[in-house]
């Protein structure tokens, strides 16, 4: 399916000393919430990052919007970016946090500000709790709060689900929605995440990031039709084995990943086709790709 990008990248390349960060093209589509999947250590921060003007140690080329903007301080005010950890000082209060979005931010709405931190139970309601005296969830809403109040084209989050309880999960997937929504096709969000279950109502595109490159990426609908689950009887495993793009059985049958163009090579085995979840893709995917020892 082809797209309009918010965000087109070439030739990004991150070295450190025992990882690289490589990626020949990037393109993030516009009007819809991208997740970046990959295990921890795959690179996602890096890129977040990047993308986010944090770190501009690296190599290639970033293009920003239509206009193809190149003006950091324009690109800046229409991106609101969170990280996880130590976004704002510890010893600042809400309130404080308020004020200095204020004087950052041109397009930053104070009393939306305050409205979204009340609905979100962030604080004691007057603004003086400061961050350090905050659970690590609250600390992330406060950080969604201060993105939300401002006026953006292009939410860049890193790991946002990551602290949040399940209840606050499927609020945050709302959140997403209605910024989506309220943007008529022009707003584009970008998040990571290690556990993509928690977020796949959400999820329009998926990149599967492993050991520093994209190994897989797509719309949702797009990839469940070129990964199909497969469920089959114990006497048929070893066969099927040969033929499924990851496998795990036990004694009393096996599931696996099958590319949906290899589906007829299980012609005349007694087994079941399923539509796959991303999450099942996502870690078939990176079960391929990982370097991780994950068998004795």
């Amino acid at each position: 399916m082809e797209f309009t990008s918010v965000i087109d990248g070439a030739n990004i390349c991150k070295k450190f000393k025992n990882f690289t960060l490589d990626i020949p093209e990037f393109r993030i589509p516009k009007g819809f919430a991208t997740a970046l999947v990959g295990e921890n250590g795959a690179g996602k921060t890096t890129l977040m990052n990047i993308l986010a003007g944090v770190r501009l140690d690296y190599q290639g080329k970033l293009e920003y919007f239509d206009e193809r903007e190149q003006n950091v301080e324009k690109v800046k005010e229409r991106i609101g970016y969170t990280a996880p950890g130590l976004y704002f000082m510890p010893q600042w209060s809400i309130r404080q946090v308020e004020e200095i979005c204020g004087l950052l931010f041109d397009r930053f709405d104070r009393e939306k500000f305050r409205d979204i931190c009340g609905k979100l139970n962030i604080g004691d309601g007057d603004g003086k709790k400061t961050v350090a005296k905050l659970s690590d969830g609250n600390r992330m809403k406060l950080m969604l709060a201060s993105v939300l109040a401002r006026e953006t084209d292009c939410l860049l989050l890193d790991e946002p689900a990551s602290p949040l309880d399940p209840l606050m999960r499927d609020g945050l997937c709302q959140m997403i929605r209605e910024y989506l929504e309220s943007g008529d096709g022009e707003r584009s969000v970008f998040f990571s995440t290690h556990n993509v279950s928690d977020m796949e109502n959400v999820t329009d595109y998926c990149m599967i990031l492993e050991r520093g490159r994209i190994v897989e990426q797509g719309f949702v609908e797009e990839l469940k039709e070129k990964y199909l689950l497969v469920k089959g009887e114990h006497c048929d495993a070893e066969a099927a084995k040969q033929v499924l793009y990851s496998f795990s059985g036990s004694s009393y049958g096996f599931e696996g990943i099958c590319l949906a163009k290899d589906l007829d090579r299980l012609a005349g085995m007694d087994v079941k086709v399923e539509t796959a979840t991303l999450s099942q893709i996502c870690v078939a995917v990176m079960k391929a790709y990982t370097g991780l020892q994950l068998t004795a």
